[in-house]
């Protein structure tokens, strides 16, 4: 089995949202479903129909965190020595060289990725290009408008 890499913030939140979806949201579809079938018909009782659709997305959402939280691999950037190069969990601040604009990413794992917040998938193409790199260097990355080069401005463990 491979292993999911995991922030420490992304293990929490993936923990907290297993334990709303099993405390708080399987009790009250479970009550919706029981209010539901008091109508009466259940091949005409649209309440009932939509709790059973909410109460399959529920269970499939927490055996889909369950895998993930078991195939985690929580890595705590905060552990390892800082040591320049781009690795997972370090923020990145890169330098268009053609615009001059700055900007600034976290590589992530998969469940905890954003951009908008700043946070890339360790899997995406911009990440894959700028694991292994160090402060100064320059790296291409290709995208929908074609080749941008950035180079490496910091790296920080935080």
């Amino acid at each position: 089995m491979t292993k999911i890499p995991m922030t420490v913030a992304g293990e929490k939140a993936l923990r907290e949202e297993l334990t709303r979806l099993k405390s708080v949201d399987r009790p009250r579809i479970i009550q919706a479903i029981a209010e539901a079938r008091e109508h009466g018909d259940l091949k005409e009782n649209a309440e009932y129909h939509a709790a059973r659709e909410q109460q399959g997305f529920c269970e499939g959402r927490i055996k889909d965190i369950e895998a993930k939280l078991s195939l985690a691999q929580v890595i705590d950037i905060s552990q390892i020595e800082p040591t320049g190069k781009v690795i997972f969990g370090t923020t990145v601040t890169l330098l268009n060289v053609d615009t001059d604009q700055a900007v600034t990413y976290r590589i992530v794992g998969e469940d905890e990725a954003d951009v908008k917040q700043g946070r890339l998938s360790v899997t995406s193409p911009i990440a894959r290009a700028l694991i292994g790199k160090e402060e100064g260097d320059e790296v291409s990355i290709t995208t929908p408008g074609g080749v941008v080069t950035y180079e490496i401005t910091t790296v920080e463990h935080l």
